[in-house]
């Protein structure tokens, strides 16, 4: 009898560990940063209390920091769904691009329907944007075998291309098109076509709306048939066609799933942020790299749709209290980037130990051969894929 309740205090210590690795690993990352910034002749305490200064010492600080993290949290939505189904979606700049394109078109053409009509319609086609934007290397990679991480990431590269020509020719402000400067821009959208603000900020609707879509994938993902299929193909696609799963079917669907959150975000980003498209001729000039930093935040909310939330404010926070660091203590802005670029690995890195150490407890279990939990069950099967 002592060693069966010793056992589950094990594996809860453990699964408690695990769940606070990506906590220690951004800490470590952060602890790093301070050396970097002792090294510049900087006061750690003084930066890192500017960073939290600059994304939570007032209401509009923590204003731009949800909104910031909004287009974060949608992209992790997708991210979850995507990589709980076993397939990699490195294509979220591209889809957000796709879904800020189509939103923007329908803002800028109907222009006597009723405002709220149009952003409906708008957060409609950027949803539908993003998703044939995913869906098309889904189905390669379904069908074709083509490597997912190569597709996204060309599909990143295509819609890129896509967004300059259309910003520089059909789509642009025709106030620019007569300048000599050409911005590449669209007109503005009507006031009316805005998301509403929730607070004297630049706080919109869109943050909300990303709260409750996070609670809606959490049902889908472990309440819903159409869920456990994607996870079951996730975690053993062998036992999932056996049991007579089309896994193909719902490899498509994950990564149409994952790109439909991201066109969603980029239309939230037009219709809440900017109120019209613009660029600087790379994906990040309109997407602030959200399509990327979002894998690091879904990777952190270990890939639970609930816990995505607190990562993505997190993230959030660092990058907008990065900005406030960078002016008071004066510190380069590339060294701003690096103590990202640092969170982003370490937390990255976190996800790969973690399933280490999964896959070492499961041997200890069978050489001891001690039964296993249904914790450790499912923990075998994903340490597996």
């Amino acid at each position: 009898m002592p060693a069966v309740k010793k056992r589950p205090q094990r594996e809860w210590f453990a699964r408690l560990l695990d769940s606070l690795l990506p906590v220690f690993a951004a800490l470590a990352a952060l602890l790093i940063g301070a050396v970097m910034l002792m090294f510049l002749g900087v006061n750690p305490i003084q930066a890192y209390k500017a960073l939290w200064d600059g994304a939570f010492g007032s209401s509009n600080a923590i204003a731009e920091t949800l909104v910031k993290a909004t287009p974060l949290l949608l992209v992790a939505l997708g991210i979850c769904i995507s990589f709980r189904g076993n397939v990699i979606n490195i294509g979220g700049e591209g889809q957000m691009i796709v879904g800020a394109i189509l939103a923007t078109w329908v803002g800028l053409t109907f222009t006597t329907l009723p405002g709220w009509l149009v952003i409906t319609l708008a957060m409609l086609m950027g949803f539908m944007g993003g998703a044939v934007w995913g869906g098309i290397p889904g189905v390669l990679k379904a069908y074709f075998h083509v490597n997912e991480i190569l597709s996204t990431v060309m599909m990143n590269a295509i819609a890129v291309q896509l967004m300059n020509y259309l910003l520089r020719g059909p789509m642009i402000d025709p106030a620019q098109a007569q300048l000599a400067s050409k911005i590449p821009q669209t007109a503005p959208l009507l006031d009316i076509f805005r998301l509403p603000r929730l607070v004297p900020t630049r706080l919109h609707l869109g943050a909300l709306i990303a709260v409750i879509l996070a609670s809606l994938v959490y049902i889908l993902l472990w309440h819903t048939t159409l869920g456990y299929r994607i996870r079951a193909v996730g975690q053993n696609p062998h036992a999932a066609r056996y049991a007579g799963i089309k896994i193909q079917r719902y490899m498509v669907l994950a990564l149409l799933l994952s790109g439909a959150f991201s066109g969603l975000a980029g239309a939230i980003q037009v219709y809440g942020v900017n109120y019209r498209m613009i660029t600087d001729g790379s994906a990040s000039g309109f997407t602030g790299s959200a399509g990327f930093n979002g894998i690091v935040a879904a990777l952190f909310g270990q890939l639970h749709p609930l816990w995505s939330i607190p990562a993505s404010i997190l993230f959030g926070a660092l990058l907008v209290g990065a900005n406030k660091m960078q002016r008071v203590v004066q510190v380069p802005s590339a060294l701003v980037i690096a103590l990202n670029g640092l969170v982003v690995v370490f937390v990255v890195s976190s996800e790969f130990w973690r399933r280490r150490r999964q896959r070492q407890r499961l041997a200890v279990a069978e050489v001891a051969e001690e039964p296993l939990s249904p914790q450790e069950n499912i923990g075998r099967v994903e340490a597996d894929v």
